[in-house]
């Protein structure tokens, strides 16, 4: 296939094992995989060759914000990160944390966050993010499974470690906050017999003692980091320096090889949790090059704004994130007047015809670009050259747009904090690739296996099956759970639970999702993913969980509906009402029924595939209702549980 390498034969099913396909791997890799990196064993030394070749590039920065309002980025240079680093490390070290030691750090992004990781890194001390999204429990899981010795905590979050005090202080003997401490947390936490400090005090604190930095291996522990879960208690992934370092060898091979690569002046956005890998494998490519990293304020809603003042070079995103800008956009447009939307349906049918036939982005409509297009690439600073999504699938029509308005390379990504984040990813000015995750990057060896149970044949002539991937990029093994381990790491591959098809061009669709799978009441098995990603085709819908147990004979769906998209719909049928009412109101329900069963019959779904009734929620899916992981991934026993008596009711009228 096209952008591969086959580097090993499948074989057919054997002693009551699925069949597997053929192992492939980059063709960017065709003289083998990247070598290593000279000089750097670990995520320290990524950070201080860094810093000792690039002392005076901008490395962090923050809006300064006066009288409330928010100005421009104030930064820090690489030395003087450096400088802050070493002085925290030995105050890491004078509390008694040393190497192998565990350090929590639990919070939004910011410079201090970065700092804190850094410091573990010097002293091979092992990283254990939080997400600043968690609640009580999860923190209080997460400090205990991992033994966490020392957490440094933004000033806003203390409260919720407060909360885990009876339980993780048998582990726990410092608190640092980003920020100040009150009087009565003070007194809290030293009644528990542990120590807080505010950061300034804490930067103090070792002073006057010197720690040698201990040797670190390429295999040594770099940072344990849970997973969210969509069940159960998360998951604590090791990752080693290796397979970070694997990771960023690899990258940089693919933008060389395509000629994107990165380079020191360039500004990135830090807003994705640091707590997640793709964000934290991103970060440490920029710092790798002596490039920026500049941090939002936290308020999605002003997240525009900051990326207006950063101007990045890079935008990472999840699909969320880049839903919410299309819709932005489509609002403007619909908006502007007839003149002005013309031009920009012919402009955008123009270029994208051009790009269709084979047009790089960036001159298949250069007067297009100039006068109607860079208005979106100045909304988002005027420098954004290539756009990554990750997390989640983002939706064909969105890529496709964003492709076509954005003046930038808008690229789809794939990969599992197992496997160290970026293990797939599209390539620029392809278009057959959109819907695709693209081509494996270029240090693992993908392949398929087989999944009998749903009908997916890896040795089919459309190889479709379960992704298996293999090489150094892959964690140590999940944290105090060697049973978990084996379950997933099968004769040196990862068995990811994701099922994907291969693509003529080499690149990866992902279609469904092996756990996902249950039986209806008349024997027939039902993939619910890939029905989900068939059912989010419709415009008119923003989230849709599909749902059916092996006591009924039929599937109901629970549906976020597209606010503007139901609006409309109701002015031109003459209903009133607002959005919430409009989500109760029969019609309504009919109605986006309707436009579900049409791309249901659209792609040949069978009769038990198409949904048969369905409740409309006018508030979003959300983390805040325990209903989505941070990476915006369906918790689905949690939306069970929380839709239990709509269900009910569901099954109960339709019969």
């Amino acid at each position: 296939m096209k952008h591969l390498l086959e580097v090993e034969k499948g074989r057919e099913a054997t002693d009551g094992r699925p069949s597997v396909g053929p192992a492939y791997r980059s063709a960017f890799a065709k003289d083998g995989f990247p070598p290593p990196i000279p000089g750097v064993d670990s995520c320290w030394d990524v950070f201080r060759l860094s810093a000792e070749r690039h002392p005076g590039n901008r490395m962090l920065g923050r809006r300064e914000v006066v009288d409330g309002k928010a100005g421009e980025y104030v930064w820090i240079t690489y030395k003087e990160v450096y400088d802050t680093v070493i002085k925290v490390g030995a105050s890491i070290r004078s509390r008694g944390v040393d190497q192998g030691g565990r350090c929590g750090i639990y919070g939004a992004n910011c410079p201090e966050w970065v700092v804190s990781m850094e410091a573990c890194n010097a002293h091979g001390i092992y990283c254990v993010p939080l997400y600043d999204t968690l609640g009580a429990g999860a923190v209080e899981f997460i400090l205990c499974h991992a033994e966490v010795q020392i957490a440094f905590v933004e000033e806003k979050k203390i409260a919720e470690v407060l909360k885990t005090l009876q339980n993780s202080s048998k582990f726990l003997r410092t608190i640092v906050s980003f920020g100040k401490v009150t009087l009565e947390q003070r007194e809290a936490v030293e009644k528990s017999g542990l120590a807080i400090f505010e950061w300034d005090e804490f930067l103090l604190l070792g002073c006057n003692n010197h720690f040698d930095l201990p040797v670190k291996k390429k295999d040594d522990i770099c940072t344990i980091m849970y997973t969210s879960g969509t069940t159960g208690d998360p998951k604590g992934v090791m990752i080693s320096n290796n397979s970070i370092i694997t990771l960023i060898s690899g990258v940089d091979r693919l933008l060389h090889c395509v000629n994107e690569q990165l380079h020191e002046d360039e500004v990135y956005m830090s807003y994705l949790p640091l707590a997640h890998i793709f964000d934290r494998v991103i970060e440490e490519l920029f710092i790798f090059h002596g490039a920026s990293i500049g941090f939002w304020r936290g308020d999605v809603k002003l997240l525009v704004e900051d990326i207006g003042e950063l101007k990045p070079t890079i935008f990472c995103a999840v699909p969320r994130v880049l839903d919410r800008i299309y819709t932005g956009l489509q609002t403007k447009i619909s908006s502007g007047g007839m003149l002005k939307q013309t031009l920009f349906n012919v402009s955008y049918k123009y270029k994208l015809h051009n790009m269709m036939r084979g047009s790089k982005h960036d001159e298949a409509a250069t007067i297009c670009d100039k006068f109607v297009f860079n208005k979106v690439k100045h909304g988002l600073g005027g420098n954004v050259r290539l756009i990554l999504s990750g997390a989640a699938p983002l939706a064909t029509h969105v890529e496709q747009f964003l492709r076509v308005v954005t003046c930038a390379h808008v690229l789809q990504g794939y990969g599992l904090t197992e496997t160290c984040a970026g293990t797939f990813v599209s390539l620029p000015n392809d278009l057959s690739m959109l819907g695709t995750v693209g081509p494996p990057v270029p240090n693992v060896d993908v392949r398929l296996e087989s999944v009998p149970e749903m009908g997916y044949d890896a040795l089919s002539e459309v190889p479709r099956g379960e992704i298996c991937i293999k090489g150094n990029t892959l964690f140590s093994g999940y944290y105090k759970r060697e049973d978990l381990t084996e379950e997933v790491m099968v004769d040196g591959w990862f068995h990811t639970g994701d099922v994907g098809e291969w693509q003529p061009d080499g690149s990866m669709k992902i279609i469904d999702r092996k756990k996902n799978i249950f039986k209806l009441s008349q024997g027939e098995y039902v993939a619910v993913e890939n029905l989900e990603n068939i059912y989010a085709l419709v415009s008119g819908i923003d989230s849709i969980w599909v749902y059916g147990n092996s006591f009924e004979s039929f599937l109901i769906a629970i549906i976020n509906p597209n606010k503007q998209a139901l609006e409309h719909w109701a002015e031109l049928t003459g209903i009133t009402g607002d959005f919430a009412t409009l989500c109760e109101n029969p019609k309504a329900k009919e109605y986006i029924l309707g436009e579900l069963t049409k791309i249901g019959k659209e792609k040949k779904l069978k009769g038990f595939e198409l949904i048969k009734a369905v409740h409309l929620d006018p508030e979003p899916f959300d983390m805040e209702r325990d209903l989505l992981t941070p990476t915006y991934k369906k918790k689905r026993p949690q939306l069970l549980k929380h839709y239990q008596s709509v269900i009910d009711e569901l099954y109960k009228s339709s019969k």
